[in-house]
């Protein structure tokens, strides 16, 4: 019996055309995601690749530094974004095909203490705590999960106590390297990245910050847009929806 191929690795294949016996090189698609996706990426690309031939480049970041990049040029296919404004911003300005814009995840964040520093915090006041004397977010001037945290800290009426204990990461991946080297004693972080040996966590309350709604968009230069477009049907596909999910993310249709 023959397995039915995916609508994105249909497409894909499609797009590639059977090709000569011997291709010098295969197809080639530059991933711009936001750092909250580093784990469950790094899980799913091989898999696209291993379906359709094509060769992933991974780069990942602050969703605000890649919006600036892409817009000036950025060697980037295929956009995806921890804030969907970005990639709405990018589309009216015709940098992103409007057309295979895609929402395809919403994140959480979570309170996480290194292990190392000994209590594990279970509630934002506890940042009050003079033992914590360092507190890592991403920084919100650029990055969605460093803005929703600010967010949090203010709705609870904490973010002029721990302001000045703030570290601010360039994104949210490096972030969660100051927690899991010590360098700090708690920190706000993406769901996403927090299952880790070296860090405890609790999730933060969703109410306490905007939604983190998740969108993805082909770059309008791309030399291949279908491929950026089966790799997003791919991640929102029944072969990546399971990843995704096992990374702590909420679905199209769950929100």
């Amino acid at each position: 019996m023959r397995r039915a191929l995916s609508p994105a690795v249909a497409l894909a294949w499609l797009a590639l055309g059977p090709g000569p016996a011997v291709a010098a090189e295969p197809p080639a698609l530059t991933v711009f995601a936001a750092a909250d996706l580093t784990f469950a990426f790094r899980e799913l690309a091989p898999r696209f690749e291993k379906a359709t031939g094509v060769r992933v480049t991974l780069v990942f970041g602050s969703t605000g530094n890649f919006a600036h990049q892409i817009r000036e040029g950025g060697p980037a296919d295929v956009f995806f974004a921890a804030d969907q404004s970005f990639v709405d911003a990018l589309a009216a300005e015709r940098v992103l095909l409007a057309e295979t814009r895609t929402l395809f995840a919403q994140g959480r964040i979570v309170l996480a203490t290194p292990r190392v520093f000994g209590p594990k915090l279970t509630e934002l006041r506890g940042l009050l705590d003079p033992r914590v004397r360092r507190v890592a977010i991403a920084n919100p001037a650029h990055a969605p999960y460093g803005r929703a945290a600010a967010e949090a800290l203010k709705k609870t009426g904490l973010w002029e106590a721990v302001r000045p204990k703030l570290v601010f990461g360039e994104n949210i991946r490096h972030t969660l390297q100051f927690l899991q080297t010590g360098a700090v004693d708690a920190g706000i972080v993406a769901l996403s990245v927090a299952n880790v040996p070296e860090v405890d966590w609790v999730v933060i309350d969703a109410s306490l910050h905007a939604p983190l709604n998740q969108a993805a968009a082909v770059v309008r230069r791309s030399p291949r847009p279908e491929l950026g477009l089966a790799f997003i049907q791919f991640v929102n596909g029944p072969e990546g929806r399971p990843i995704m999910k096992r990374y702590g993310f909420m679905l199209p249709g769950e929100f």
